[in-house]
């Protein structure tokens, strides 16, 4: 298989040293699952990535999860894991924690989750299915379970949107998910100012759901060469929309980056315009 033809692509088949490759997590690099403690990584993904990353200038996870839980739902049995790809940075919690080399950094949680851990369950009452995930830096309420996810999930914006009002925290939709967590930062954010400190000369980021929007309007805007990538899904097309290349899922995140390794260095492996 070729790479679909594109600039971006091209520039970053050209100077793979100068590229930065962006990634979410949950949807991308793992599929949607009703427990997203049960959502393990894809079992290509580590050795795939483990094959992109000496290639690049840099591979970067950004997500809100945790990064030390992407790194537990990162490994794979028998095989290598994400803490085995070389110079990877995962950018939890929409960038406010890092993890290189290792070692974790993290501000200290705002102070606001208090009142959401005692508040949010009240919410949820009368919400057959409605279940709570603590983050740490961030709560998240889920209606994947419920009898009727969507409608759940619609019963649930105002209320939630009063309370992290009170909290002083920004709410997050996502698929079937609503998360309440710091403001100030998201992985637009994130992803621009990685793409700074590394002096990126292209990017390309992979994502599949509402929070990717931002890193999207990131590489539109970074003012070099830049692919958005969209891990489809029927629940969530505004990434579609907006992508220069929409894959199957994880499984075809996996089979593009697999081509993108192939055809780093060969600039043939990119089809006509």
């Amino acid at each position: 298989m070729t790479l679909p033809a594109h600039a971006g692509l091209d520039a970053i088949v050209a100077d793979p040293a100068g590229a930065v490759i962006g990634l979410d997590y949950d949807g991308t690099l793992s599929a949607i699952v009703p427990d997203p403690a049960a959502a393990r990584v894809h079992p290509g993904v580590p050795g795939v990535l483990a094959a992109l990353a000496p290639l690049v200038r840099a591979v970067v996870i950004v997500t809100g999860r945790p990064p030390r839980t992407a790194l537990a739902l990162g490994e794979v049995s028998g095989g290598p894991s994400l803490a085995d790809v070389p110079g990877l940075v995962i950018l939890g919690h929409y960038g406010l924690e890092r993890w290189e080399d290792g070692r974790l950094t993290a501000p200290p949680p705002p102070p606001g989750l208090d009142l959401v851990r005692a508040r949010l369950p009240e919410l949820t009452v009368g919400l057959d299915g409605a279940w709570i995930e603590d983050k740490d830096r961030a709560v998240a309420v889920h209606t994947r379970r419920c009898a009727d996810p969507a409608g759940a999930l619609q019963a649930l914006r105002g209320p939630v949107a009063a309370l992290a009002e009170e909290a002083g925290l920004a709410v997050e939709p996502g698929r079937m998910v609503l998360e309440l967590r710091p403001a100030g930062m998201d992985k637009g954010r994130a992803l621009s100012a990685f793409l700074a400190e590394r002096d990126a000369r292209s990017v390309m980021f992979v994502g599949d759901d509402l929070g990717d929007l931002a890193a999207f309007d990131a590489v539109e805007s970074a003012g070099i060469p830049g692919v958005r990538v969209c891990s489809g899904s029927a629940e969530v097309t505004a990434l579609a929309e907006r992508a220069d290349v929409v894959v199957d899922g994880p499984d075809g995140v996996v089979a593009f980056l697999g081509d993108l390794v192939a055809g780093l260095g060969k600039p043939s492996a990119i089809g006509p315009a």
